[in-house]
Parts: C-alpha cells; sequence; structure tokens
C-alpha cells in the first residue's frame, strides 16, 4: 500500500498524539503549562517541582467514566432512606459518638452545632471514616481539570487549592486519597472547602481529617456555623395538608422562597407555631405510604450547603434524631 506524503503526516502526528495520552505526560498539555505558569508565578511553586509532580500523575479513565456515566434513575425517598437509617449505622454511630463524645462537646461549646448533627454527616458521607474513597486525589482532580470540559473549571480551581493545601499542611500531594471528585477524609471535605473550613481541633499542629476524628468533628462543625447554623433552632417538620392548593406553595429549588404565613393559606399545617414570616423550603416526597410535605428551616438550608439535595439533607437530620434518641437510652 503506498502512503502519500499528507497521510504519512497525519499519521505521524496522530501516533505522537497517542504516544502522549498513553504516556500521561500531563506536562505536554498547553493547560498544564498556563497551570503551572500561574503556580510559579503568582504562588510561590518551584517549576521543575510541579513539573516532576505531573509526571508522575495518572489519567484515571475509570473516573472519567463514573463522572460522565448517565445518572441513574433518581430515587424515590422510600427508596433513598432506608439506605441511610439503618441499624448498623445508628448503632456505629452511637458508639462514634461515646468515644469521641469530648470532642463533640466541645465543638458544640464552641460552634453551636448539635453533637447528633455532626455525627450524621460524618455517619451519612463515610460511615464514620470507613469509607473515604481510594482514589489518588491528585489523580482525580487533574484528570478531571484537564479530561473533562463540563467542570474543568471548578476541578482546576480545586486542583490549585490542593496544591496550596497539601504545601499548608507538609504532605506528598500524590499520597492522599479520597473520592472519584477529589472529596477527601471523614468530612468528604473538597480542598477548597478544607482550606476554608478545616480546623486543627486538638491543636497538634496539623489538620487531619483522614485520621483524626477530633479534627474532622471540628472542621464539620466549623463548616455548619460559617454556613450560618442557628444554635437550638428546629431543622425540619413534616406537615399535614389539606386542600388543592398545597402544591402551589412547594418551593422551585433549595431556597428559603416560601415562609408559614404562604403555607397555612395553601392548607400546610405543621406540629409547632412559628412566627407567620419565617422563611421555610417547602417540598413533597414520595414516602412508603405516600407523599409527605416538608417544611425545612434555616438549619435545613444550611445542611442543603453540604450536599445541595433535600434528600440527602433530610437523611441527615432524620439519623441525627435517631442518634440522639438511642443515645439518650443509654
Amino acid at each position: 500500500m503506498i502512503i502519500k506524503k499528507t497521510q504519512l503526516g497525519l499519521l505521524v502526528s496522530l501516533f505522537m498524539l497517542t504516544g502522549i495520552l498513553n504516556a500521561n505526560d500531563y506536562n505536554e498539555y498547553p493547560d498544564i503549562q498556563n497551570f503551572t505558569k500561574d503556580l510559579v508565578e503568582n504562588h510561590g511553586f518551584a517549576e521543575e517541582q510541579v513539573h516532576d509532580l505531573f509526571a508522575k500523575v495518572n489519567k484515571q479513565q475509570a473516573i472519567l467514566d463514573l463522572i460522565a456515566k448517565p445518572a441513574e434513575k433518581a430515587k424515590e425517598w422510600k427508596e433513598y432512606r432506608p439506605i441511610f437509617m439503618t441499624q448498623q449505622r445508628i448503632n456505629e454511630g452511637v458508639a462514634f459518638w461515646n468515644k469521641n463524645q469530648a470532642a463533640l462537646e466541645k465543638a458544640e461549646k464552641i460552634y453551636g452545632v448539635p453533637a447528633q448533627i455532626i455525627v450524621a454527616i460524618i455517619g451519612v458521607e463515610t460511615f464514620y471514616g470507613r469509607n473515604m474513597g481510594n482514589w489518588p486525589v491528585m489523580d482525580a482532580l487533574t484528570t478531571l481539570g484537564f479530561d473533562y470540559p463540563p467542570r474543568a473549571d471548578f476541578f482546576r480551581k480545586q486542583l490549585k487549592e490542593y496544591m496550596l493545601m497539601t504545601r499548608e499542611e507538609q504532605l506528598d500531594p500524590l499520597s492522599l486519597k479520597g473520592s472519584y471528585a477529589g472529596a477527601m477524609g471523614m468530612a468528604q471535605f473538597m480542598p477548597g472547602s478544607f482550606r476554608a473550613y478545616a480546623v486543627d481541633f486538638d491543636g497538634d499542629g496539623h489538620i487531619d481529617i483522614w485520621n483524626n476524628p477530633t479534627d474532622a468533628i471540628g472542621s464539620v462543625a466549623n463548616y455548619f456555623k460559617a454556613h450560618r447554623w442557628q444554635t437550638n433552632q428546629p431543622v425540619a417538620f413534616q406537615a399535614t395538608t389539606n386542600g388543592d392548593k398545597v402544591n402551589t406553595v412547594l418551593s422551585s429549588g433549595l431556597e428559603l422562597d416560601q415562609t408559614i404565613a404562604k403555607l397555612k393559606q395553601a392548607g400546610w399545617t405543621l406540629p409547632i407555631t412559628l412566627p407567620d414570616n419565617t422563611p421555610v423550603i417547602a417540598f413533597k416526597l414520595q414516602g412508603e405510604k405516600g407523599d409527605e410535605y416538608w417544611a425545612g428551616l434555616n438549619n435545613f438550608e444550611v445542611i442543603t450547603r453540604y450536599n445541595r439535595s433535600v434528600m440527602y439533607s433530610l437523611a441527615v437530620y432524620q439519623l441525627s434524631e435517631q442518634l440522639l434518641a438511642t443515645k439518650m437510652k443509654q
């Protein structure tokens, strides 16, 4: 077969490109070169150090497959709730609470966030540290930052935060593990959240949310306080409803865009009395016995800042209530 010169040039180019990608040499990516330049010029990194680091990073095709996978059919509340409301998760949560009671009491005193909420977050996120993820964080953030265009900007920002974080904490950036999206430790903080909210709660000079429950507890509490958790205030209530207007006040998103007065006018009744001007998120879920109507208050909205989902937030809240009830029986 005779190959023309133009065809030969194309084949050589494709071969070279394939070689680059197969070698996972991120230093050859133009965007990585710009990223490196920013780290060197604006953040004081040594260029050779950054080049050496990216030479050791592996593109993780499995991560790209996971994030690009079409979303599975969304679960209804009646399917989602049982995942987290298990006796094992409750029992192990109380055991975690008992083991770390001093740190939880300290966090509650300093930040005003109840122990049961902190424990529930760690329980939902990582089963109290059991499931923190096994993906190299450097691989995950680089792969998503430079090989996943839909959210490249976000993950590049998180990669920069990660580089700064590991330097500040004197950690090897190649050694840390997390979720396929780069969330880390018992609290599953992204690097930006780590730098903004993680705290050295035991005062040992290092922030360790992987192996140190005390730091994880303080960090979760600090996150909630920073997002305006209101101490000794309610979280959410299930309503009884009546009439044909009950669906007209459902919130369009995760903002506190309704009020108690509006819910009353639409036929909602809550089990406690609150001021008419109290802002709420109004939502409906499909429970085991049919439709459930819920009003989430300010503290519920704060939980959604951890994960932008009403089902996630309600699972955290209900788990926290079960943890408290079980703890009180001891």
